[in-house]
């Protein structure tokens, strides 16, 4: 299965900070059925076994570092709905200020797939392979962050768990894209099969050379 977090925005998310004093806040973190800028599709139902009944932390920006308010996480009929409250801290009163603003209006979602397995796409026809990818069926929600405006995630950035220390939850890495992945996997298939057909015509030989004998 995958492991590597990936993040999504959309143009058209709607969530409302309260113009009261308590720091709640309320909105949509994703719509179903909506292509996105990767050229991918949540599909309604994915986060039905991914959410967390217990509180997120809202990040400013996806930095693990820069936590900001908490929030929890609804999945309904065509979008995943967050309800919380920032922080009473200087980077929560200051998140709030930025999206009452519209400095940072935005919300981002980081998630893992849990749905797509390199190994099996890897014996997937082209058709079958772009279905799998381009309609997220299932993934487990990591977290949601604030974004600067028009900041959305950069399609291809590659990020991963790093399992070690919570301060590094996220880190960059060079580790290759799910398509070259793929491609590793239908190469190692291919090499297995040419070694199953080398072995299969040694034995023929074999055969051929006791018969013959």
């Amino acid at each position: 299965m995958m492991t590597e977090i990936e993040f999504r925005s959309f143009e058209d998310i709607e969530w409302r900070v309260s113009d009261d004093q308590d720091g709640t806040f309320e909105g949509f973190a994703c719509r179903y059925g909506k292509r996105d800028s990767y050229g991918t599709t949540f599909q309604a139902g994915c986060f039905k076994r991914g959410i967390d009944r217990r509180d997120y932390a809202l990040l400013f920006m996806h930095d693990p570092t820069r936590p900001v308010g908490t929030f929890r996480a609804e999945e309904r009929d065509d979008h995943l709905w967050i309800t919380g409250r920032y922080d009473d801290t200087q980077a929560g009163r200051d998140a709030r200020a930025m999206a009452r603003s519209g400095s940072a209006p935005e919300l981002s979602v980081g998630f893992v797939r849990t749905d797509i397995d390199p190994r099996k796409l890897a014996e997937m026809d082209e058709e079958a392979y772009r279905d799998a990818v381009e309609n997220i069926r299932s993934a487990r929600l990591v977290e949601v962050s604030q974004i600067t405006a028009r900041m959305a995630a950069v399609p291809g950035s590659k990020l991963k768990t790093v399992r070690s220390a919570l301060g590094e939850l996220y880190a960059a890495t060079d580790a290759p894209t799910l398509d070259e992945r793929v491609r590793e996997e239908r190469e190692r298939i291919a090499a297995e099969e040419r070694l199953r057909e080398r072995q299969r015509r040694a034995a023929l030989l074999r055969l051929t050379t006791i018969g013959g004998a």
